[in-house]
């Protein structure tokens, strides 16, 4: 059996975002290979993809994950809700070819400002993954916040709490990476 290949999406645009940061600790406990996808892609529009078909960017990133065996997204709060950004590429990404999220294994992590470390738009991820077929894993849930307190200088978290929540979770996407590799 190959490694498994994982395919990060960061919900936050940011460079030094904690979002981005919370995703990099998270992919590194993968057991296997893992890229991330970007997420800069034109608003949807199906006037635009009837006149030219899929943008290259939507294309590339509908292949790279119907290539990968699990997707983890790393996800902010933004007025109690994912960004658009991530729900304009779910919705360009649900015009491609085949069911490319159909089966496909998930993570859900997020950092936030508010104690609750984005527990509504992990609720609202799931909803927005479910007629798209993903296999969205439950538990353990990574909600980090206040995320400003939960990373030291070299990004790395600090809570033991937080650390074993994401060992536990990145543990069960691997098994269901491997899992979907043998059927």
């Amino acid at each position: 059996m190959t490694e498994p290949r994982l395919l990060c999406l960061c919900g936050s645009l940011r460079k030094g975002s904690l979002n981005r940061k919370l995703m990099t600790v998270a992919a590194a406990r993968f057991d296997g290979s893992f890229e991330e996808g970007d997420l800069r892609l034109p608003l949807y529009d199906g006037d635009l993809q009837e006149a030219q078909g899929l943008p290259e960017g939507v294309a590339r990133l509908a292949a790279q994950i119907s290539a990968a065996d699990a997707l983890l997204i790393a996800c902010p709060e933004y007025n109690k809700a994912p960004p658009g950004l991530l729900k304009n590429a779910l919705d360009w990404v649900s015009r491609a070819e085949g069911q490319v999220l159909e089966g496909k294994p998930v993570a859900l992590v997020s950092a936030t400002a508010g104690r609750a470390g984005g527990e509504r738009t992990q609720s609202i991820l799931r909803w927005m993954l479910q007629p798209l077929r993903a296999e969205v894993l439950t538990h353990p849930e990574v909600l980090v916040g206040p995320a400003a307190d939960a990373f030291d200088a070299s990004g790395a978290l600090v809570s033991e709490r937080f650390q074993k929540a994401v060992d536990a979770l990145m543990a069960r996407l691997t098994a269901a990476a491997r899992e979907k590799q043998a059927r």
